[in-house]
């Protein structure tokens, strides 16, 4: 076993996990001059455990997750790390821009913002007129993000003002170990302009609580922080003298609305001078490592996974629904998902469900597979033979508010994906769709559950019901259980995980077959 001083564990943990060889189940760790065995936490850079299921004749996508929400710190970071994928599984990269020349059994891809995609695979039995099976999820979580001015200083202290984005549980925030991600405009040598992302992995913020000695009634009266004044992240003690080219800078510079001590962190994580930096976007995200938990390591402790375990999960059934040769040889229809920006803050953005981006791109797509005769209404056809399945997280029974679900609609982990119902449209589902669905996990004898929101709470919403009428497409609404919704750290179930990865799967190997036997209309 390898022994490791306290001082060495607090400042490189991650050093001495990794040197561990896989074959030690624990350590000893020298504090002072007594030792504990401990077991070393699963941690997203989880290889030993995406290696070992590997070999199994089902195997778990658990680890691949983890290591995708550690990527993902951003909307344009999940982006991105999915564009890697895809192209890394052979997928061909398009441009909006450019025109398509599309063929059966292609698979490709388009990204919009750098925080939409929209990727898909042609059956190579298609034709005109065929329709669309789509998993549609979305990129974005709730979280700060600087203002466009976010350089502020009060009693000696350096602080960033963020605004909120998206309905987050505020109050978790705080006493977190924050950091910075986004994207960053830099000038290039030649006068142009790179669009680069940018990560600052080391804990940068925080956002300290009042101490209760100071604030006696807190727990009576609750922890009710003003959003505007005090949810503002502490940067640094150094003042801002120490800059005074800072005070030369315009007005318009990102190096005067921003402190000079970020711009420069900035810039030594990007490898570029501080005045080739033209502009930022930027969230606050929480440092820690996205981990198994539990006794039994049987949940997932990570931030984001409202959506990005959707996003995933869908991203991984398509790659693998059509990796191998073969796999689109008897497909007839277009097998796609579309993963959205600004679910979060309703959807009405050019990068959001609410843009016509999905549409626009079916209809791009059937006239690049038309040639030259397409038939009467071809693409209108297309979309009545289509197919959506929004995938949005779901809302798991609390143990300790059990009352806070209708008693017959109370989702568990690990008990497969919730079909969610609303008769005021809150969520697209309805009972043709329900059972279209459900079909497909009965015929791989995966479990399902129902949700529908008691009478007497409001209900949130989906993308669900902007495409099913933006584009008029049948959809059913569905999501993983879990639990801390819009927290900095959410919790579901690791079984979760394999379960909506081989319903989305199955989804796209056996839905054509489904569909057939049901006439509607």
């Amino acid at each position: 076993m390898a022994t490791i001083s306290r001082a060495q564990l607090l400042h490189h943990p991650s050093a001495y996990f990794s040197r561990l060889p896989h074959s030690h189940s624990s350590f000893s760790i020298n504090f002072r001059r007594r030792k504990f065995s401990v077991t070393p936490p699963l941690l997203c850079s989880s290889s030993s455990s995406s290696s070992s299921s590997s070999a199994s004749t089902n195997p778990s996508i658990v680890g691949d997750l983890l290591n995708y929400l550690n990527e993902s710190w951003t909307q344009f970071h999940a982006t991105a790390e999915a564009k890697r994928q895809l192209i890394a599984a052979g997928f061909h990269l398009l441009n909006e821009n450019d025109e398509w020349d599309l063929r059966p059994g292609g698979r490709y891809f388009f990204t919009r913002n750098m925080s939409c995609l929209v990727a898909f695979a042609v059956g190579e039995k298609y034709i005109s007129g065929n329709g669309f099976h789509v998993i549609a999820a979305h990129t974005d979580s709730p979280c700060l993000k600087l203002k466009p001015k976010s350089a502020s200083s009060k009693s000696n202290y350096l602080m960033l003002n963020v605004q909120t984005y998206g309905g987050g549980l505020w109050h978790t925030w705080f006493d977190r170990d924050l950091s910075v991600a986004g994207r960053v405009i830099v000038r290039a040598s030649d006068g142009s302009f790179l669009h680069k992302l940018v990560k600052v992995k080391r804990p940068l913020l925080r956002v300290p609580t009042l101490a209760i000695h100071l604030n006696r009634t807190v727990n009576t009266d609750g922890f009710k922080p003003n959003l505007e004044t005090q949810l503002v992240p502490l940067l640094a003690t150094k003042p801002e003298e120490a800059f005074p080219e800072s005070k030369e800078k315009s007005s318009s510079s990102p190096k005067a609305a921003h402190h000079p001590l970020l711009m420069q962190i900035l810039s030594d994580e990007l490898g570029c001078d501080v005045d080739d930096i033209v502009n930022i976007e930027l969230n606050i995200c929480d440092t820690q490592p996205s981990c198994l938990g539990g006794a039994n390591n049987e949940f997932i402790f990570s931030g984001r996974l409202d959506n990005l375990a959707s996003s995933y999960c869908a991203l991984r059934a398509l790659v693998d629904s059509c990796g191998s040769p073969g796999d689109l040889s008897s497909e007839h229809a277009i097998r796609m998902i579309a993963l959205f920006d600004n679910e979060e803050v309703g959807s009405d953005s050019y990068q959001g469900a609410g843009a016509p981006t999905m549409f626009q791109a079916m209809r791009r797509i059937a006239g690049s597979l038309a040639n030259s005769y397409a038939g009467e209404s071809a693409f209108d056809r297309a979309i009545r033979q289509s197919f959506l399945v929004s995938a949005d997280m779901a809302h798991g029974v609390h143990p300790n508010f059990m009352d806070k679900h209708e008693e017959h609609h109370r989702p568990e982990m690990h008990k497969g994906l919730v079909i969610k119902h609303n008769a005021n449209q809150r969520y697209a589902t309805s009972g043709v769709t329900a059972f279209l669905f459900k079909e497909v996990a009965k015929m791989h004898n995966l479990p399902t559950q129902e949700f529908v929101v008691r009478n007497d709470m409001g209900c949130g919403s989906t993308i669900g019901p902007i495409l099913a009428s933006g584009v008029g497409i049948r959809t059913v609404d569905c999501g993983i259980a879990q639990l801390s919704m819009h927290s900095v750290r959410e919790v579901c179930g690791k079984e979760d995980i394999d379960i909506a990865y081989k319903h989305f799967k199955a989804f796209y190997q056996t839905f054509s077959s489904i569909d057939r036997k049901l006439i509607v209309d």
